[in-house]
């Protein structure tokens, strides 16, 4: 058995090479989509800060409200109680002392 010739062999080269492009290549497009989807998503943000604002002062008013009715409950109203009641099955808590809800 003879050793082959240097010449006869085969040359990882060209393989290495072509493997080494395709994940470049492929790191390229993925990093390309990362991007472009990051960037709809901070469009999709920005474009919800008016009703994230909204949100927040109606659920003040609605918080004003129940704290209100809360109050006229315990100062002995019967249709406040009654109110205050039926959000309590429905699993509503209200705050009578009217301070900031608790952060979630």
């Amino acid at each position: 058995m003879s050793a082959p010739s240097p010449g006869t062999g085969a040359r990882p080269f060209v393989p290495v090479l072509l493997l080494g492009l395709a994940v470049l290549a492929w790191t390229g497009f993925q990093t390309w989509q990362l991007l472009a989807e990051r960037s709809s998503l901070k469009e999709i943000v920005a474009g919800q800060g008016a009703q994230v604002e909204q949100s927040t002062k109606l659920r003040a008013a609605l918080d004003r409200i129940a704290t209100k009715t809360a109050r006229l409950a315990a100062a002995g109203n019967g249709d406040a109680a009654l109110i205050v009641d039926a959000l309590k099955k429905r699993g509503v808590t209200i705050n009578p002392e009217g301070g900031a809800p608790a952060a979630r």
